[in-house]
């Protein structure tokens, strides 16, 4: 009998071997595949790590932290600064989880360039293909099509200011903010950033601070009525701090992390850990003191953008009109490095489907494909901004859906499944939890969008000047 086992085992054993070389031969074909056009053109690898903190910095610390004294009016005090704090550890440390994992798999020889690329070889083809892919993409395309929309409000948000009798349009104001997207889309990759990035540094700090001291001058010296309580309308209270958790989260989002370490120049090892200090030191000062100042000098009055708060109900300036141009201005420059970081993905979709990686980067068989399919992009997101001015409704609800699971939920997962630390560890079960804890966030922010959604349609009119 013993010998009649031993047969049947060895063909048993020879399959088992077969199956895992074919996995592993796979595997291999899969990573020495040539670089795509998306990949070469788009995600050059050039950067130094003083570059991804600049691409970190433009793709986190962008124009919705403005949003922040809203998401406190719903939160309160105490919940308020705790989301931000939490908001920031959570997502510093799952950034740099998603960089490690990121690091190990190029220390093997196979680099990532592409978050649907990671998610491919750890999780499977069909995860890749049908998940993390369409979610980013649709992440990516969405906050496109809101900077657009903040570009063409703020834009308005002037001329206002200075004709208050003025019968321009808001989706005009859209349409030329969307002109200025269209030259800057063409740039040709992720890496040609680095420059705008670092003035977008410099426009982010400059524009939060000019709404801190805008907020404490109004808070000190017009003596505006504070009033810090909270709903008392259960159902309304609860479904606004899922809706504000939802804002936070979406503050925090970054999605594209991947495609950042892809910029930068190997050996990769260590770099973007210090990029993301350069971020986060960023977003501690900007965050936290438009959040605070803010509802602080307004608080439940303050409004989804708290330049809003800066006109009285007739309109007029509570700070000097100059003060408010400037501010608005410097938003609206940032808003457009931030749109065009959040292009990328797009483009290197674009580019990986009509260019040639084997013919020149500014060849004409590449360079009019290029501009063409680049254009086409950005005139349908300026199409959707101007069209859906209350975007911002929907556009929670693709954070719900998309930067929960992006930032707060898959980095665990892939570094769970990546390095397989002992379940009876501190690290897998810190990571298990917060995965399954920012899922039943993600759930219920994502019915408060709806929610939300639902309430303001009958306001909804396509190309409403709001």
């Amino acid at each position: 009998m013993g010998t009649i086992g031993a047969v049947h085992e060895e063909p048993i054993k020879e399959a088992q071997a077969f199956s895992t070389t074919a996995t592993t031969i796979t595997a291999i074909n899969h990573h020495k595949q040539p670089l795509d056009a998306g990949a070469l053109f788009v995600l050059k690898s050039k950067g130094s790590w003083w570059h991804s903190g600049y691409h970190l910095t433009t793709s986190i610390v962008a124009p919705p932290l403005l949003s922040l004294p809203f998401a406190f009016a719903s939160l309160g005090w105490t919940a308020g600064v705790l989301s931000l704090v939490i908001g920031a550890i959570v997502t510093f440390y799952s950034y740099n989880l998603i960089s490690l994992v990121l690091e190990h798999h190029a220390a093997l020889g196979h680099r990532h360039l592409r978050f649907r690329d990671m998610a491919y070889d750890i999780l499977g083809a069909r995860w890749g293909k049908y998940y993390v892919g369409p979610i980013q993409f649709m992440v990516c395309y969405g906050a496109v099509v809101g900077n657009i929309l903040l570009g063409g409000q703020c834009l308005k948000a002037i001329y206002v200011l200075w004709n208050p009798n003025g019968t321009m349009k808001l989706y005009e104001f859209v349409i030329t903010f969307g002109v200025l997207m269209l030259m800057l889309a063409q740039v040709p990759s992720f890496h040609s950033l680095r420059h705008i990035n670092l003035i977008s540094l410099l426009l982010c700090l400059l524009y939060s601070s000019s709404a801190t001291a805008a907020s404490i001058y109004i808070g000190t010296t017009k003596g505006t009525n504070k009033n810090y309580s909270l709903s008392t309308n259960d159902e309304t209270r609860i479904f606004g701090i899922f809706n504000a958790m939802a804002i936070v989260a979406t503050t925090f989002g970054n999605g594209i992390i991947p495609e950042i370490q892809a910029t930068l120049a190997p050996p990769v090892k260590g770099k973007m850990f210090k990029g993301l200090c350069v971020c986060y030191a960023v977003v501690t000062v900007t965050f936290f003191s438009v959040a605070i100042s803010g509802y602080w000098a307004f608080g439940n009055e303050a409004e989804g953008l708290i330049l809003s708060n800066f006109l009285d109900h007739d309109g007029n300036p509570l700070v000097p009109r100059w003060f408010i141009m400037m501010t608005n201005i410097f938003t609206i420059l940032q808003l457009s490095a931030v749109a065009v970081v959040y292009l990328q993905p797009t483009n290197e979709v674009l580019e990986k489907t009509f260019a040639d990686p084997t013919r020149g980067e500014f060849s004409a068989r590449n360079v009019v494909p290029r501009v063409i399919s680049r254009s086409i992009s950005v005139i349908l997101a300026t199409t959707i901004a101007a069209m859906l001015p209350f975007f911002g409704d929907i556009n929670a609800m693709i954070g719900a859906f998309g930067f929960f699971p992006l930032d707060f939920v898959l980095p665990m997962v892939l570094f769970n499944m990546t390095f397989k630390p002992s379940k009876r560890s501190p690290m897998f079960w810190l990571n298990s939890s917060i995965a399954v804890i920012f899922s039943a966030v993600s759930v219920t922010a994502a019915v408060a969008a709806v929610r939300q959604i639902s309430l303001d349609a009958k306001t909804y009119k396509l190309f409403a000047n709001v």
